[in-house]
């Protein structure tokens, strides 16, 4: 054997090993830790992600509980916070405002089993969409997803917007709206996915509709980062949109007592004072999109009722501007079939 073709053999090992260690430290993190604000009483699929290991070598630095989707997404901005989700709506008019920011995952959504709901007492005089004009609603923050959907609610039920501009939308957190309306501080509230289910539980209540029964299965709210963290961070939102895609996923085909079991035991490990029952009102992921996949009309929805309502102007926010699937690795899988 000639010297070079031994030379060759002997080194095709070193650089083999070479090629593999550049492909680990492409792929590597780089950023360890993400900090980000929490939801009372609630589990993030975030949360979920690193509870099941699929956020590893993450992890997740909690700063607190946010009080609204649009103050979790303006920390995003302000950098307090290295990502943040909220009600795609709000993203929009974000991103209307030249904040530099992409959505990378649907994370709440509604589907038959898990949606959210506009509620009044049991003995209450409101039975139809009209009798909520001159009443006080209660929802999460003001102009946002709740308000969208009551309005768009009261739309199709055939009321003009002088109607609509009698109701009054009164914002407070989602764990005090219930106690409100029973105080009769409100006459309607909405509120979402377990804690609405956990309230009809309770009694008391009547339903007067969803978002299910009026729009169907799709995603609302979805988390950002901003561009600039994206650009520093590739591998960092990689990892954290696929941990995060593959825990939804583990929730939508893990039997549910399994879930609602590792939901309580995240909820009872973090010691923030919360209530832990509220979980087991857990039935499905509410995800539109598999592995939180976004799709398109997640947010020309609200768009296209913006520029309806004057808020925007035509072609003010294109929807490829505002969200990305590049980080989700179901995106690859779909786009394969």
């Amino acid at each position: 054997m000639t010297f070079i073709k031994r030379f060759i053999q002997a080194t095709l090992p070193v650089v083999a090993f070479a090629a593999s260690a550049t492909a680990v430290l492409a792929q590597t993190p780089e950023k360890f830790e993400l900090r980000y604000q929490g939801w009372a009483s609630k589990v993030l699929y975030p949360e979920l992600a690193e509870e099941l290991g699929y956020l590893a070598p993450i992890r997740l630095k909690w700063v607190g509980n946010t009080i609204s989707g649009p103050q979790d997404i303006q920390a995003a901005v302000t950098g307090d916070v290295d990502f943040g989700g909220a009600f795609n709506g709000s993203i929009v008019k974000l991103v209307a405002a030249h904040a530099p920011v992409k959505a990378v995952i649907s994370y709440v959504g509604t589907d038959k089993e898990t949606n959210g709901g506009l509620f009044v007492l049991q003995d209450s005089a409101i039975k139809e969409p009209r009798d909520l004009v001159g009443k006080k609603i209660g929802v999460n923050t003001p102009g946002a997803y709740q308000q969208y959907l009551v309005t768009a609610y009261l739309q199709k039920s055939g009321l003009t917007q002088a109607d609509i501009d009698r109701v009054t939308f009164v914002p407070a957190p989602p764990v005090n709206l219930a106690q409100l309306l029973k105080q009769k501080q409100l006459d309607a509230i909405f509120l979402e996915d377990i804690i609405k289910d956990k309230l009809l539980a309770d009694g008391g209540a009547r339903l007067l509709t969803t978002d299910y029964a009026q729009f169907g299965s799709y995603g609302y709210a979805s988390y950002l980062f901003t561009d600039r963290f994206i650009g520093q961070n590739p591998n960092t939102v990689r990892k954290f949109v696929e941990g995060t895609a593959r825990a939804i996923e583990w929730a939508r085909t893990t039997p549910r007592d399994q879930v609602v079991a590792r939901l309580k035991k995240i909820v009872e490990a973090r010691h923030r004072n919360e209530d832990a029952t509220i979980v087991n009102y857990w039935k499905s992921p509410g995800v539109g999109g598999k592995g939180g996949l976004i799709a398109a009309e997640d947010f020309t929805t609200y768009i296209d009722w913006y520029v309806k309502n004057g808020v925007l102007k035509p072609g003010q926010v294109k929807p490829e501007t505002v969200y990305s699937n590049q980080f989700n690795p179901f995106n690859q899988a779909v786009a394969s079939h």
